[in-house]
């Protein structure tokens, strides 16, 4: 007879070998799994199309096949959805969406799902936007992916290159914050306010508004802050509480590849065309201009602007269907830009900022030396107000910088005006800062007008303040 000892250890033997067999049954299994997913004929990537009923139609390598869709495939997936296709044609699963493509400009909005995208050149063609409501995701100029075999937008994407140069402001400059131009001012208003204003009169008379202005004349005198109070009085005269400031430096759309730089040219304006068709007043702004729009056969450069400069000529005779469109170009040196885009029709309307005198010296500095300055309680008592005190300042600034010994009148600009007043407030501050007493006085203006004047000598005399 088998002792009691003997058959617990038996059982003890027993029960660790069929837990051995089930481990070794799970193995098999996972090993025969395993297996079969290695053996499986490969799936395909497909993009579903439409639904059709029980079955979908799907883009498979660039064919359009209607095929089966396996039960546990979801029937609410979306038109564009990346699905997996096995190899009796059946969508098995889902897929991932599909992060790259071909990239496309946008040249217009269809409706809320289509967009007219031109890629590779100027081939146009209809994509469907996948990424919510086209009119208000997209707007012209914008870059969407595209994948050319299913017609199909997936995103918009943001192209830094061209949106650094689409700064999309909303000016808070207007005449009045500019001193010293008040000629240019009512020459400017009256080729693009009146229009905007009085349309029925100009239709009466048969008068084409301008489509553009040039602002040429020395660096520092007011060019840029003139445009910016254009789109400013633009959106007053229009009556919108927005209007659209495109400020574009012209050295930056040079790009070395070919086609790139018209295509910047291209973009810039379409955002421009986008923007008016809203009814908001849109400012275009090409600052140095002289620096891409040469004169064709000069010689002076790599002869570019063959293909550029008649890229701008389109681009100026196409908008003017559009009213609420200025295109301004402010220039150091408008004798380099090409004749063509000077001419009537275009930037017809020629404007000199020149520099200030001395009366539009003492308007300028008014603008930047204002009563609400720590002014020095000396000067205000002197004076009797602080609006007496900063006037006192001013004419005291522009009487030593047109004092016939200094020779500056041939250096003053607006920009100098400003900085002037800054060195003002600098000495100011150091004063304060030693212990003396508080307060802008006439000796630190008059002060920071010798230092601006010697600095500007030494500039001009090593020919580096030429524009």
């Amino acid at each position: 007879m088998r002792m009691p000892d003997d058959v617990g250890r038996l059982q003890k033997q027993n029960a660790e070998l069929g837990r051995l067999l089930e481990s070794a049954r799970a193995q098999l299994g996972e090993l025969r799994e395993r297996l079969g997913e290695l053996s499986a004929p490969p799936q395909t990537f497909g993009t579903l199309l439409a639904w059709a009923g029980d079955h979908a139609d799907v883009m498979i390598a660039g064919r359009r096949m209607r095929v089966a869709v396996a039960p546990s495939v979801p029937r609410d997936l979306p038109p564009g959805q990346e699905v997996l296709v096995n190899a009796l044609s059946v969508v098995v699963d889902v897929a991932g969406p599909e992060r790259a493509g071909q990239a496309a400009i946008v040249r217009e909005v269809i409706d809320d799902e289509r967009i007219l995208v031109v890629a590779r050149g100027e081939d146009e063609r209809v994509a469907l936007f996948l990424g919510g409501n086209a009119r208000t995701r997209i707007q012209e100029g914008d870059t969407v992916i595209i994948d050319p075999r299913t017609g199909f937008a997936n995103e918009r994407v943001e192209r830094t290159g061209i949106e650094s140069l689409l700064l999309e402001e909303v000016p808070d400059v207007d005449y009045a914050s500019i001193g010293g131009l008040s000629r240019q001012i009512e020459r400017i208003r009256d080729a693009i306010e009146l229009p905007v204003r009085h349309p029925d009169l100009y239709r009466e008379h048969a008068l084409q508004p301008p489509r553009g202005l040039l602002l040429y004349g020395p660096p520092g005198c007011g060019k840029t802050l003139i445009a910016k109070a254009v789109a400013h009085s633009l959106a007053d005269a229009v009556g919108t509480q927005k209007s659209y400031f495109l400020s574009v430096k012209g050295p930056e759309l040079l790009n070395k590849y070919v086609g790139e730089t018209e295509r910047y040219i291209r973009t810039i304006f379409e955002r421009g065309r986008a923007k008016a068709a809203s009814g908001a007043p849109v400012v275009i702004f090409f600052d140095e201009m002289d620096a891409l729009f040469r004169a064709r056969g000069s010689g002076v450069s790599s002869d570019m602007e063959t293909t550029i400069v008649p890229q701008l000529l389109t681009e100026l005779d196409g908008i003017e269907s559009l009213g609420n469109v200025i295109v301004i170009g402010a220039s150091n040196r408008e004798d380099m830009i090409d004749p063509a885009i000077l001419r009537p029709g275009r930037l017809d309307v020629k404007i000199e900022i020149s520099r200030p005198d001395r009366e539009a010296s003492v308007d300028i500095l008014g603008k930047y030396l204002t009563p609400g300055l720590p002014l020095a309680a000396a000067e205000v008592a002197e004076h009797g107000s602080p609006e007496a005190a900063v006037a006192s300042m001013s004419v005291a600034a522009a009487d030593y910088l047109f004092a016939d010994a200094t020779g500056a009148p041939g250096l003053v600009s607006g920009a100098m005006l400003r900085n002037i007043v800054d060195r003002a407030k600098t000495r100011a501050i150091k004063s304060v800062i030693a212990g003396n007493a508080r307060g802008i006085s006439t000796a630190h203006v008059v002060a920071a007008c010798a230092e601006e004047i010697s600095e500007a000598r030494a500039v001009e005399s090593r020919g580096l303040g030429r524009g």
